[in-house]
């Protein structure tokens, strides 16, 4: 991994659109700096699109779709994205599985809720999987005392055994059924919103994330970057950014819009 500094010029110069992961990337310890959420607004007013790329639940994206300066979000790992049009008021929800597949997939994964339960004491339901359509987000240091990697790992393989994908986040373990991810779902929300080909254009394209779960993303995007915090998780992610920030979180996902932004504007140096 390269500093984010040591982006070249060219390619900073270059990027239309910058996907980003929301916990431990946009936010730092649980909240979104207004630097963070500035340098959002920054970038979508420099004619960036952007968009969340999120582990969390249906329930936040309707809220972020509406109200953040972003063009959509990818949410719950890809079960989904939505998309405002604000000019006719009307919310556009595409989701990776039919209704009754979902409902479906609930009641498999109430099997894994019991199991995980009885199975990694101190693991807990997430808070917001009231709100969630599609998958089941266990905390592991969110709202509980932190756990050790061991019982996270344990976490993943109780899903795994019981049939399910699971992703580890910076703070969830999150299982679904079926056979979507982050990206897959970012190329049909690329398609349908942006009107963007993400694999023929992806040297354009920065995602910015934090943890395995983002690993999909950085493994595809040539010019992927992680905050530092990303670096928690060496060794026990599957693809490395090409590019890291000095920063933890927020700060650091302000770096990586500023090196985007002083660039389109002429003011960064080589």
């Amino acid at each position: 991994m390269r500093a984010v500094a040591d982006m070249p010029i060219e390619t900073a110069r270059s990027v239309t659109t910058l996907f980003a992961d929301i916990d431990d990337t946009l936010t730092t310890d649980g909240r979104l700096p207004a630097a963070a959420y500035a340098a959002l607004e920054a970038l979508s007013e420099a004619g960036v699109s952007v968009a969340p790329i999120t582990g969390r639940p249906a329930g936040w994206c309707d809220m972020i779709a509406r109200m953040w300066p972003v063009a959509g979000v990818v949410g719950e790992n890809g079960a989904f994205y939505f998309s405002y049009h604000a000019s006719d008021r009307r919310m556009r929800r595409v989701f990776a599985t039919p209704d009754q597949q979902r409902a479906e997939n609930r009641l498999r994964l109430e099997r894994v809720r019991a199991r995980i339960l009885a199975e990694v004491p101190g693991a807990a339901i997430s808070a917001d999987q009231h709100y969630r359509e599609a998958d089941l987000a266990i905390d592991f240091c969110e709202d509980v005392p932190p756990l050790g990697a061991g019982e996270v790992d344990r976490i993943k393989r109780i899903f795994e055994e019981e049939g399910a994908v699971a992703k580890v986040s910076s703070i969830h373990v999150n299982g679904w059924f079926g056979s979507y991810d982050k990206l897959t779902m970012t190329r049909r929300f690329a398609i349908d919103v942006l009107g963007l080909d993400i694999d023929g254009a992806k040297d354009r394209i920065v995602f910015v994330g934090d943890s395995p779960n983002d690993a999909p993303m950085f493994s595809f995007f040539p010019n992927a970057c992680g905050v530092a915090n990303v670096l928690k998780f060496l060794g026990r992610i599957d693809a490395e950014p090409a590019y890291v920030a000095s920063a933890e979180g927020g700060q650091g996902f302000v770096e990586v819009a500023e090196r985007i932004l002083a660039a389109r504007s002429g003011r960064a140096a080589a």
